[in-house]
Parts: C-alpha cells; sequence; structure tokens
C-alpha cells in the first residue's frame, strides 16, 4: 500500500515526543489513541483526498489497511475525536511539525532554497455571507475579497516555496480582504528562522513596492518583482498582458521559475484538499492548511527515502 509507504518515510520521533506533551499519562480517563495515530490519520484524510472527518472515520472503520498503516490496530477513534484532537494540539503545534519535516528536507539536501517564490491563493470559507455582506455566517474570521473570479468568502494562504523543488517553505494564513504585500516580510522571517539561505526571491506585480524590495535587500536577496503594468519607468522589468515577461535576459530566466509556486498551488489544491474546508475559524484553517502542505513534504520525504527522486512531486504515484 503507497500511503503506508508514505507515512512509513516519516521520521517522527520527535514529533512523537511533543504529542505526547498533551497528555497525561497518569490519573482517571479512558486510555487514549496513540497520538502519533491520529495524526497519520489525519495525513492519510488528505492523501486519499477523503473530505470529511465522518467519510476518515468509516473508511478507517472498514479498511484495515488504512487503519494499520495509521497504528490504529482493533478499535478506531469516532469523528469527534479528530475535532477533539486538533483543538487539543492547536495551531502552532501543527505549524512545528510542519517546520521539523521542513528542517529533515534541508538536511537531506532535498531542498536548497536559494531561489523562492512567494505568492498566495485563495481558498472558499465553509460558511455563507452574513447579513453585512463581509463577514461569514457561520465563520465570523473569513472575510469577503477578491478571488480569482470575482469576489468570494474565504482566507488566502500566502506562501514561500522554494522554486527548484516546488515544495512549500513557509506560510500564512489571513482573511481573503488583507493586502498580499503585509505578509512578504514574515514569510522571509520564517525563512530566515528555518535557516533557508535564499539569495533570489520571485514575486508578482502585485508585490511590486520599495517596501517589499528593501525587505528581501535586509535579508541579503536579490528581489525579481516587475513593476505595475501602469507604472511609467522605461526600461523596467515588467509582465505584459500577453503574461511575457520583458527584461533584462536574466531576469526573465529567473522569473520563469516564479510558476512553480503556481503548480504547487494547483497540485495541493487536486490532490491534496488545500481548498476542501470542513472546518471554520481562522486557527483551524491555518491548521487545515499545514496539513495539507505537510502531506506534500511527506510525499517528497517518501520518494527520497525510497530511491525515487523522480517522484518527489508526484503525489499520484503514492496515493494510487
Amino acid at each position: 500500500m503507497n500511503v503506508k509507504r508514505v507515512l512509513d518515510s516519516l521520521n517522527l520521533d520527535q514529533i512523537n515526543l511533543d504529542l505526547a506533551n498533551h497528555y497525561h499519562s497518569e490519573g482517571p480517563g479512558r486510555r487514549q489513541y496513540k497520538p502519533i495515530a491520529m495524526l497519520k490519520a489525519q495525513l492519510t484524510k488528505h492523501l486519499l483526498h477523503i473530505t470529511s472527518d465522518r467519510r476518515l472515520t468509516l473508511r478507517l472503520k472498514h479498511d484495515y489497511k488504512v487503519a494499520r498503516a495509521c497504528g490504529f490496530r482493533r478499535q478506531t477513534p469516532s469523528h469527534g475525536l479528530f475535532t477533539q484532537f486538533r483543538h487539543r494540539l492547536g495551531e502552532e503545534t501543527y505549524h512545528d511539525i510542519f517546520n521539523q519535516l521542513i528542517r529533515t528536507l534541508l538536511d537531506t539536501g532535498t531542498i536548497i532554497g536559494k531561489i523562492v517564490a512567494v505568492d498566495s491563493t485563495h481558498i472558499k470559507a465553509y460558511s455563507g455571507r452574513a447579513m453585512d455582506n463581509r463577514t461569514g455566517r457561520s465563520d465570523p474570521d473569513a472575510r469577503v475579497g477578491r478571488g480569482r473570479r470575482g469576489f468570494i468568502l474565504g482566507y488566502r494562504v500566502h506562501t514561500a516555496c522554494c522554486a527548484d523543488s516546488e515544495l512549500p517553505l513557509a506560510f500564512t494564513v489571513a482573511p481573503c480582504n488583507e493586502n498580499d504585500k503585509v505578509y512578504f516580510e514574515p514569510l522571509l522571517g520564517k525563512l530566515h528562522g528555518l535557516g533557508v539561505g535564499f539569495k533570489t526571491v520571485l514575486a508578482d506585480s502585485q508585490y511590486s513596492s520599495e517596501n517589499v524590495r528593501s525587505a528581501a535587500v535586509g535579508y541579503g536577496a536579490e528581489s525579481i518583482i516587475p513593476v505595475r503594468r501602469d507604472s511609467r519607468l522605461k526600461d523596467a522589468f515588467r509582465v505584459g498582458r500577453d503574461f511575457v515577461a520583458r527584461g533584462a535576459r536574466r531576469l526573465v530566466k529567473l522569473f520563469r521559475k516564479r510558476w512553480s509556486i503556481e503548480r504547487l498551488f494547483g497540485r495541493a489544491k487536486e490532490w491534496l484538499l488545500l481548498d476542501g474546508l470542513r472546518v471554520r475559524g481562522l486557527a483551524q484553517v491555518s491548521i487545515h492548511v499545514a496539513l495539507s502542505f505537510s502531506a506534500m513534504l511527506a510525499v517528497a520525504l517518501a520518494a527520497v527515502r525510497f530511491r525515487e527522486p523522480g517522484f518527489m512531486r508526484s503525489i499520484k504515484h503514492f496515493v494510487e
């Protein structure tokens, strides 16, 4: 079973210790399921494109191979336990798990991170619009903002990825109506904290501003960002309405790697439930995104450890 290969490739010793700290080992109470098994089940949910906790519960109950791959034996948890598990661990713990996977890939040389691409993508909220037409009726953290086609109610996932490996390096989830530029410098700060030695930052014209370029220079990196279409600067690097980059040959060649982050978003949405929200609230949405991206990193780790580096980005190879 290919999903078992992905789960078995994870070095979860340190993660297991971190998860155990959220449970008491003595005193009254029912014996808990192994925290590491609960985490593997949630990663499996994204890898197998299981859309809800209820469907995950049924899959674990009736498919013993999936249950054993996660670490369950005779009994499997109810759907409510997965909700409790996410609330017990909290947003920060899931981000720590994602960061530990990043460090593992950095140590193995799978991720180089010399060239990073920054962009954001929208995901629709699991809610309808409230009467004010700005927030969510059942998700007050969601906001109405510009999507790919018109306005949507949801969130934006601000992401930095390695342009060579096409793997996520850092992310932040924010309401859909907030400007992308606000999260550019915090993303670079996260990369620096993880030890990613980036030298070039790629972004589209939405990020074109002096503050953004100065932020990249502050971390010792070159920013390759086209000016906006309405800019009057002559001979500046720009992208026309035909989506063709024009400018110095070196800049054009490097800027082509920016499409790596678009492909990353495409894989995460098509294969890993990135835009399949079934939770509400900013913290829970952030956990959902962390699990989606962690599943992507787990596939990359499996490809490296089973000596199949050509399938590092092929989620289909490990789930079908």
